[in-house]
């Protein structure tokens, strides 16, 4: 697996995102303090989750022959009161919510769609969202590298 090195300054807020041969930019909306270069770093949260679960549906469907001809995921991320969500355990302050929506094309039955959605929660960037994660963080030793 390619490691991502992000570099930004202190000038602006852009970043750019290198994975492996892939160049990439993030940056906040103009109204965050950025200058809207690229997209923001939730905004890439929510694409890695939404690429997983379209390329784990597609791999499920492939793999069971079902005829699904498109999918699309439409994501979105608010922060809510803790009280306003029925189905979290935590009840006090704010919490992150990803709505997903997924739409899929084809001829398929009522119990392939049903269990395509039970698949969508077994991509795995969902189950890192929802389990433990460690992020161990360390101050690299010397100056940091050039542009």
């Amino acid at each position: 697996m390619a490691s991502v090195i992000v570099r930004g300054g202190i000038g602006s807020l852009e970043q750019e995102v290198l994975v492996g041969r892939h160049r990439l930019t993030a940056d906040e909306p103009e109204g965050q303090g950025g200058h809207d270069a690229g997209p923001s770093p939730y905004d890439y949260l929510l694409a890695a989750l939404g690429t997983c679960t379209s390329m784990t549906l597609a791999l499920y469907a492939r793999r069971k022959g079902w005829p699904v001809e498109g999918i699309t995921v439409t994501l979105a991320h608010s922060r809510i009161h803790a009280t306003d969500c029925a189905e979290c355990e935590t009840k006090d302050g704010h919490i992150d919510r990803i709505d997903r929506e997924i739409g899929l094309a084809g001829p398929l039955t009522d119990e392939q769609c049903a269990r395509l959605l039970e698949i969508a929660e077994r991509c795995p960037v969902h189950r890192t969202l929802t389990s433990e994660v460690s992020i161990r963080t360390r101050l690299a030793p010397g100056p940091p590298p050039a542009s």
